[in-house]
């Protein structure tokens, strides 16, 4: 599960292997095994590097839930953090509040057609 929570992270924050192999100085190869679970203990050096390499706490990426909600909630934690550290005005926010009740209305629209 540490493999699957690293690849769904990484890929949320838009790293590819190489780059959070470099970041997070590991080699790509040995990142890779973890991913894959070929490394099943990965020391709690080389996790704390990945997770603060993410930005995520090191207990999200030894998360071994296997419940749905736990990652849905992870997501929505992650995208709340991501806006509150990108956010510069009030502007912005009522910018992202259009967009979602835009999202909202066309989703009301293919529901009603």
């Amino acid at each position: 599960m540490i493999g699957k929570n690293i690849i769904a992270i990484r890929k949320e924050k838009g790293f590819t292997l190489s780059e959070l192999a470099e970041r997070a100085g590991v080699s790509k190869s040995y990142l890779s095994n973890i991913e894959r679970n070929l490394k099943q203990n990965p020391s709690i050096q080389v996790m704390e590097k990945i997770a603060h390499v993410l930005d995520v706490e090191l207990k999200v990426l030894l998360d071994v839930s296997t419940d749905p909600a736990a990652t849905e909630d992870r997501e929505w934690t992650l995208f709340v953090k991501d806006l509150k550290e990108n956010l510069t005005s009030k502007e912005q926010l009522h910018e992202y509040k259009l967009i979602l009740e835009f999202v909202r209305w066309r989703q009301q629209q293919e529901e009603h057609s």
